[in-house]
């Protein structure tokens, strides 16, 4: 009877049990969908509709590509230069989509799909790396939130996926090392170094942290001092016995007594050792505020980057994704665009923020770091401070660090407190609030870009377009431009002086190294540039050495305030924000 009764409640038990399990398994895809309808909800709320400079140039060599192939020449400003299409996949990819998918709208939407990947799988790696999903969603929000600027028709939100993506792909494998996932880290890089090949060397930045901390335990845990100091016994001890043979017999007691202290030197320093290995093992246990883990499976993770290096002779483009970068810090555009500028940091509350919140959960809770973690936030940090359009990275990266202490210390302090609070979210009310607060919030992110056209008129000579193609040679004429407008005047089949590819116009890209002189000895248009339009250079002695024909300019610059004093040039259109001038008595360059 008692047996009968004993089974009865094991039954129910277990049938509770299995119903909880049901219930939380429920709760937990009721939850996951609402967060990732929520993150498209405010994905396509942050997606700008006006297009950046580069995404004219990027139609405009996609199509070039999709005709004549990749012949190394720039097809787009009238100095004939060499050009090396370090996009050139995106580029034709953007291209189809335009011609064949409706033109910006086409664009807009593609952006918009690009833009909602990026944030489903910043919620997949967070949740992977954290989790807590309700965590997650929030920092997720948080985190596009914070990316929004970087938003656009461009190569890098391609890359960012990419980035997110070999995150993900690396903590798997460390989890459980799979064929699968190492083939996954090999393809990355080549769509990388082909998309967008000036970013291919930051994906190996991307397995230092997780090398680095490897590489660290692994040198903790050969105990140099303890092997070092012991090898030094033993010789010496084999050193005195070859000498006690030699020596004379009133001598044999003091090197026999030296013998009996280095043995006794030894059996301390192993006493030692195995006293230290039980306080490691207690440390490892519970780390004060640093953890350094051991994952031998990070050794294939080194052959894998090993491997990924030759991945960027998978290319047309030669060797641009291993020069690219060295290249474009030799030049001086990194000193006058403005997203390759250092950043202010106490202008930048996106990065203040999250590291004042990284040393307050360290100082004032329990939460212990990893020392990958460590190494991803001093590193991101320091390239956030060297060129602001690094802050990008600092937001996708820095954020999984975030994740990690968070996590810890709500599991810490309120272990089920995220439970009760996704309960709620799936309820009906909790679900209809939920979606209301992030309908708000994205309402609020959408409506200052909502009235925005693709191309705006204000940034982007449109109408000035129009009136070249109809009353000037314009093929065949030089033309000066602004920089940040000269994407779009090709993208209107305009040659230009110069456009965003700032690469293209410095002579570390389109010269050859001089050994000699130590230098490129190509043309520095860029630095030309930068001078005449900031009045840094008088004006005419570079338009005669370059034979210009026409000068355009918006309405408010400051080349403008000196031509239209000018008797030599003729103002001979105007709009609302641009203006063009002739330039008389034009002596033409060789």
């Amino acid at each position: 009877m008692f047996k009968l009764k004993h089974n009865k409640k094991s039954k129910e038990k277990k049938t509770e049990q299995v119903d909880k399990a049901t219930e939380k398994k429920i709760t937990k895809i009721s939850f996951n969908v609402l967060a990732i309808f929520c993150i498209v909800m405010f994905c396509f709320s942050i997606t700008p509709k006006g297009f950046q400079n580069d995404t004219f140039y990027t139609i405009k060599i996609g199509q070039l590509i999709r005709e004549s192939g990749i012949d190394y020449q720039d097809h787009f400003s009238w100095h004939n230069l060499p050009y090396m299409y370090p996009h050139w996949l995106y580029d034709v990819a953007m291209s189809l989509i335009y011609d064949f998918m409706g033109g910006y709208t086409g664009l807009y939407i593609s952006t918009i799909v690009l833009c909602i990947m990026l944030g489903i799988l910043l919620y997949i790696t967070n949740k992977k790396i954290c989790k807590n999903d309700l965590f997650s969603f929030l920092l997720t929000i948080g985190q596009m939130m914070v990316m929004q600027p970087y938003i656009a028709a461009r190569a890098q939100l391609v890359t960012f996926i990419l980035f997110v993506l070999t995150i993900f792909v690396i903590e798997k494998f460390l989890e459980k090392p799979k064929i699968r996932h190492a083939i996954e880290l090999v393809i990355i890089p080549i769509i990388i170094a082909n998309i967008h090949s000036a970013v291919w060397p930051f994906y190996f930045i991307l397995f230092m942290p997780y090398i680095g901390e490897y590489l660290v335990r692994l040198i903790i845990d050969l105990h140099i001092p303890y092997k070092v100091y012991n090898f030094y016994l033993k010789h010496e001890i084999k050193r005195t016995n070859e000498k006690l043979k030699k020596v004379k017999k009133t001598e044999v007691n003091n090197y026999q007594a030296y013998l009996v202290k280095l043995n006794k030197k030894i059996e301390e320093n192993n006493s030692k050792y195995e006293k230290y290995l039980v306080r490691e093992n207690d440390r490892r246990k519970n780390p004060y505020k640093l953890k350094i883990e051991r994952n031998d499976n990070t050794k294939w993770l080194i052959l894998i980057a090993i491997i990924c290096v030759l991945t960027g002779l998978l290319t047309p483009i030669k060797d641009m994704p291993y020069t690219y970068t060295y290249r474009i810090m030799q030049g001086n555009t990194t000193k006058e665009i403005s997203e390759h500028l250092p950043l202010v940091l106490i202008e930048e509350k996106y990065l203040l923020i999250p590291l004042a919140v990284t040393i307050a959960l360290l100082i004032f809770t329990k939460a212990k770091i990893r020392l990958r973690d460590l190494f991803f936030v001093g590193g991101l940090t320091l390239l956030a401070l060297m060129t602001r359009r690094q802050l990008s990275m600092f937001a996708l990266f820095g954020g999984f660090v975030i994740a990690r202490l968070l996590s810890e210390v709500i599991d810490m302090y309120d272990k089920n407190g995220s439970e009760e609070m996704i309960k709620y979210m799936t309820s009906v009310l909790g679900e209809i609030i939920t979606v209301i607060l992030i309908f708000v919030i994205s309402y609020r992110a959408y409506k200052p870009i909502a009235n925005d056209v693709y191309v705006s008129k204000k940034s982007y000579p449109v109408e000035a377009c129009k009136w070249i193609k109809e009353n000037l040679d314009y093929k065949n004429i030089k033309l000066f431009n602004d920089y940040n407008y000269g994407s779009y005047l090709l993208f209107e089949d305009i040659p230009v002086f110069i456009d965003s590819r700032c690469d293209l116009y410095t002579p570390e890209f389109n010269g050859t190294y001089d050994k000699d002189d130590n230098k490129y000895d190509g043309k520095d248009i860029f630095s030309d540039y930068i001078n005449i339009s900031s009045i840094g250079t008088y004006y005419e002695d570079k338009f005669e050495e370059y034979g210009i024909d026409y000068i355009i300019t918006k309405s408010g610059s400051k080349l403008k305030m000196l031509i239209s004093k000018d008797y030599n040039y003729d103002e001979i259109y105007k709009d609302k924000n641009f203006v063009i001038y002739q330039r008389l008595n034009v002596k033409k360059s060789e």
